[in-house]
C-alpha cells in the first residue's frame, strides 16, 4: 500500500516525464488514456485525488513536442468532452442518491468534501460550477451536489460547458505555449506545485476570512 501510494506522488510530482512514457509506450492511445483520467476526476465522486490541472498542463506541454502523436487541436475537444461526460455521470448519481446523502455517511463519499461543496453552492450559486473547475476536489464534488439539490438539467449543463471549456482550454494552452519554456520544463515539480497552491488559494482565502469573522463575532 506505501509502495502504491509512493509510485502515485510520484506520478502526480512528474506527470511530465510519465506521460511522455505513456505516448512513447502506447502512441494514441494515450488519448484514451487521458480521456479515462479526466473523466474518473471529474465524474466520479469516489476519485477526487486523480490529476486534473496538471495532466491538461503537462499534455498540452507533450503536445507541443516534435515527434509526439499528440495533437492539440485533437486533445482540447477530447478532454473537454471527457470532463462534460464527467460532470454528467456525477450529476445523475446525485440525481439519483438524492437528499439521502445528506442523511447517511456512505463509505465511499467524504462528507467533509460534500459539506464544503454544498457551502459553497449556498454561496456562488450556478456559478459554482464555473469557478469548481479550478478548485481540486471541489470540482469533483460540484456537479454531484447539483444533483442533489434542485438545479435543473438545463442549468446545470450551461454552467457545465462554460466551466469545461474555459478550465481545458486554459491550462492545455498554457502547457502547449509555455510548458517547454526550460525554466518551466527544468523546474517542472515546482510548477506543479505552485498550480496546486494557486488551486487551492480560493479555499484557503475562504477559511482565513471565515476564521476572521468569526474571531470578530466574538
Amino acid at each position: 500500500m506505501l509502495e502504491l501510494l509512493k509510485n502515485f506522488i510520484d506520478i502526480i510530482l512528474h506527470i511530465d516525464i510519465h506521460l511522455q512514457i505513456w505516448v512513447t509506450d502506447y502512441r494514441t492511445w494515450t488519448y484514451l488514456i487521458l480521456f479515462a483520467i479526466i473523466f474518473m476526476e471529474t465524474g466520479l465522486v469516489v476519485t477526487p485525488f486523480l490529476p486534473g490541472d496538471s495532466l491538461l498542463f503537462a499534455a498540452g506541454m507533450v503536445a507541443a513536442l516534435n515527434g509526439h502523436p499528440l495533437n492539440i487541436i485533437i486533445l482540447i475537444p477530447l478532454l473537454i468532452l471527457a470532463a462534460f461526460t464527467g460532470d454528467n455521470t456525477n450529476y445523475f448519481i446525485g440525481k439519483m442518491l438524492g437528499q439521502t446523502v445528506y442523511e447517511k455517511n456512505y463509505r465511499l463519499i467524504r462528507r467533509e468534501y460534500l459539506d464544503k461543496t454544498h457551502a459553497f453552492y449556498e454561496k456562488h450559486g450556478g456559478k459554482t460550477l464555473i469557478i469548481a473547475r479550478f478548485m481540486p476536489i471541489i470540482r469533483t464534488f460540484a456537479p454531484f451536489v447539483a444533483g442533489v439539490g434542485t438545479m435543473t438539467y438545463f442549468r446545470f449543463i450551461s454552467f457545465s460547458i462554460v466551466g469545461n471549456i474555459l478550465w481545458v482550454v486554459s491550462f492545455s494552452l498554457a502547457g502547449f505555449f509555455f510548458g517547454n519554456i526550460p525554466l518551466v520544463k527544468n523546474n517542472f515539480t515546482i510548477v506543479i506545485f505552485g498550480i496546486i497552491i494557486l488551486s487551492l488559494l480560493p479555499m484557503l482565502i475562504a477559511f482565513v476570512r471565515k476564521m476572521i469573522s468569526s474571531k470578530t463575532v466574538t
